[in-house]
């Protein structure tokens, strides 16, 4: 599974092709800077090492009198690894919840059907954990413990009810077109 980073950057390319600074700049623009702290050392660093592992590609660009610049392309070995980093973070779920909102940039990299699924898929997961976080949550329980750590359950359990509030929203997409 790639690194987050990694995956920001691999879905990017996987768009279009894209030179390091096109892909700082797309960065801002996103305003990813707000919820996911990717600095432009990380950008180039990790475009270093998605060359590498042979995940992009690059060419080497001359427009008129400006600095060569490189233009990065996914290859197909890049393009399995990310898809498959999209199909395993569905199915994961991670209080870190960066996680999941970079795949959901990219989710119309997958197949609509294929989309579908998974994403009914992280619906059971994140129901199974709202379960278990229920299960925890007795009046018993709440007397045996410390006041914190019931106010840290609730705090979990208002996430996992966000990501299911957003995974929702996200199966509705597709819908409204």
């Amino acid at each position: 599974m790639l690194s987050k980073p990694a995956t920001m950057l691999l879905g990017l390319i996987h768009r279009q092709p894209l030179n390091a600074y096109e892909i700082v700049k797309t960065l801002d623009y996103m305003n990813i800077k707000y919820w996911f702290n990717i600095g432009t050392s990380t950008v180039y660093a990790t475009i270093k090492t998605l060359e590498k592992k042979q995940y992009i590609s690059g060419k080497v660009q001359k427009d008129g009198n400006m600095p060569d610049k490189t233009i990065y392309s996914i290859t197909e070995q890049g393009r399995t690894v990310f898809l498959d980093t999209l199909r395993t973070s569905f199915l994961k779920f991670d209080y870190d919840t960066n996680i999941f909102s970079i795949t959901a940039f990219f989710l119309d990299c997958l197949p609509l059907e294929e989309k579908k699924i998974l994403l009914e898929k992280r619906m059971s997961v994140l129901r199974e954990y709202l379960s278990g976080i229920k299960k925890q949550d007795t009046e018993a329980w709440e007397k045996q413990v410390n006041p914190y750590h019931v106010a840290n359950l609730q705090r979990m359990t208002d996430i996992v009810l966000a990501e299911i509030s957003g995974t929702e929203r996200l199966l509705k997409v597709d819908t409204i077109k």
